[in-house]
């Protein structure tokens, strides 16, 4: 309670100029198409935004790998591999359930070649597994860290490895991060002593991967982009550990990141790239202003809803 005190403390002082989306000079998107028989591969995609992502990509008649640890259910945290699956047929998808560790580099490579074998390719791949915790240096037990590392920064590395070989095959290839803004490093808030300074390096290094993969990548056209979003989502990550029913009436559906992401992984890949975008700048500038209905509480003012950390 004492960091979400901390946390809170900052957001007051912050929160006035957080949505004044008005003064944000839209971006700019050239949009190639729909996910019609794309093939995505999405790490940690069980349930939350992963699983988000994936559904709205399955509307257009995507194939989507779901690679991730759960395989039977959890009474604390809803959804398997295969309850996403079914969820992402209904959409109108078609879904390769995948049981895969992100920080076992064969387990990986396996998932990524028994993708691209079922499918016939690789499109994009989207790297949204994430393990979080909030603790300061001298609290934290190296198991948590070691964890957060693996997942968040090794399991990034690892996932885009062997998937740069089959996304240069693609018309137009997209790794997508799901990381904090790297601008806000530079933030005159010290995000390392809010968030803990673990979870924060281990985010931020996702972050420095895809900024690395977009010059690397950049003569293959591969866009590598990062995407965050202004407030909570209302996922069980938000439930469970940052305020409850509180935290998520005062959160955003996680709809908002998945049609940003769509917006994202439908532009040309050669001019979308080295980006780190904030979901409802991408929402506006391709759809207008209003954010309204991604807000879980339809009563609460905008302003009123709870920023995510790293913004």
């Amino acid at each position: 309670m004492q960091k979400i005190s901390l946390i809170n403390n900052h957001f007051v002082d912050s929160q006035k100029d957080v949505w004044v989306l008005r003064n944000i000079t839209p971006l700019e998107f050239k949009k190639v198409g729909d996910l019609k028989g794309k093939t995505l591969f999405v790490t940690g995609a069980s349930r939350g935004i992963g699983l988000a992502i994936a559904l709205r990509a399955a509307r257009d008649g995507a194939n989507i790998a779901i690679a991730a640890k759960t395989v039977t259910p959890n009474p604390k945290l809803e959804g398997t591999i295969y309850t996403a699956a079914e969820e992402i047929k209904k959409a109108g998808g078609q879904c390769l359930p995948i049981s895969c560790d992100i920080r076992d580099e064969k387990s990986v490579k396996d998932a990524i070649e028994q993708t691209v074998k079922h499918f016939g390719g690789l499109d994009i791949l989207v790297n949204n597994a994430s393990a979080i915790y909030l603790t300061r240096v001298e609290e934290t037990d190296m198991k948590k860290y070691d964890l957060s590392m693996s997942v968040n920064a090794r399991g990034t590395f690892l996932a885009s490895k062997y998937a740069i070989p089959h996304l240069k095959k693609s018309k137009n290839p997209h790794i997508l991060t799901i990381s904090p803004p790297l601008p806000e490093i530079n933030n005159k808030i010290n995000w390392f002593s809010v968030t803990g300074t673990g979870y924060t390096l281990s985010k931020f290094s996702m972050s420095l991967i895809t900024h690395g993969l977009s010059g690397e990548l950049k003569d293959d056209g591969i866009a590598c982009n990062t995407l965050w979003p202004r407030t909570t989502i209302a996922t069980a990550v938000v439930q469970n550990l940052l305020g409850g029913d509180d935290a998520v009436t005062k959160s955003r559906s996680v709809e908002s990141m998945a049609d940003a992401a769509h917006v994202i992984l439908t532009s040309c890949s050669k001019s979308t790239t080295d980006n780190s975008y904030i979901d409802d700048e991408v929402i506006s500038s391709v759809h207008g202003p209003d954010m309204s209905k991604y807000k879980v509480n339809t009563k609460i003012n905008e302003i009123d809803l709870m920023p995510d950390f790293f913004v």
